[in-house]
């Protein structure tokens, strides 16, 4: 089957010495996987290394076979060409995280648009704005909408939040935030992109980015830390 849709690279993998395995997520048919064969020889070698850094967004026209195996690109572009993300160190850093929490996040092969829309529509944001201490942050909680387990916020004046349950509750427990970490957590589902990014200190923004991975561990089967998780942390010291 030829398709032609928008896909956002979440990782690629070198195969032997001169091929590449693309993950991507597309917006036609979800998760895949495609097989570029001689991504690191010919002239055109970083032309095409381009295309395959995390989260670009491009334009492809593939032939799926959906058996399971690699597919096959057939043309390639970029859709949008970004002009900061990749050679910013900090927003270098946060694509290179929020990858790897796609890529251990989304596992099936089933199209998922408006959760591609927001990633694209994020990712624009992130490539035209310099404030972005909370970008990470906010993303993660917003993805959690997508994915199927956004917190219940209809009690959310209660004093403290079950992380397996994802309700705010009057009593503390087992699986829950302590007060001060529900209050930071409240904060944090208030906030847009646009908000003030000095609204936490460095350390309060470490104590939430601890808590929405253990968050993602609650709800996502197979969920691994990112190993760019310390790099993020240094990076935003």
């Amino acid at each position: 089957m030829q398709i032609k849709t928008k896909a956002i690279v979440i990782s690629a993998l070198k195969y032997q010495e001169k091929s590449l395995i693309v993950k991507c997520f597309t917006l036609s048919h979800g998760l895949k996987s495609y097989f570029v064969r001689d991504a690191f020889s010919g002239r055109k070698t970083s032309q095409k290394m381009a295309y395959f850094q995390p989260m670009s967004i491009l334009e492809i026209e593939a032939t799926h076979k959906n058996k399971g195996t690699l597919e096959h690109f057939k043309e390639i572009k970029i859709a949008s060409p970004f002009q900061s993300i990749h050679s910013d160190i900090y927003k270098s850093t946060i694509v290179m995280f929020i990858s790897e929490i796609l890529h251990h996040s989304i596992h099936e092969e089933e199209k998922n648009e408006t959760l591609f829309t927001f990633l694209e529509t994020a990712l624009h944001w992130l490539d035209n704005h310099d404030e972005i201490a909370n970008f990470h942050l906010i993303l993660m909680l917003e993805m959690t909408k997508y994915l199927g387990f956004y917190p219940d916020i209809s009690d959310m004046d209660m004093s403290f939040f079950n992380m397996s349950e994802g309700v705010f509750t009057p009593f503390s427990g087992t699986n829950l935030l302590s007060e001060h970490e529900t209050h930071l957590f409240k904060k944090l589902i208030s906030l847009k992109l646009d908000s003030n990014q000095k609204v936490f200190h460095v350390i309060e923004r470490q104590l939430l980015l601890k808590i929405l991975i253990d968050y993602y561990s609650y709800h996502l089967d197979g969920f691994k830390k990112p190993k760019s998780l310390e790099v993020l942390k240094e990076v935003f010291a």
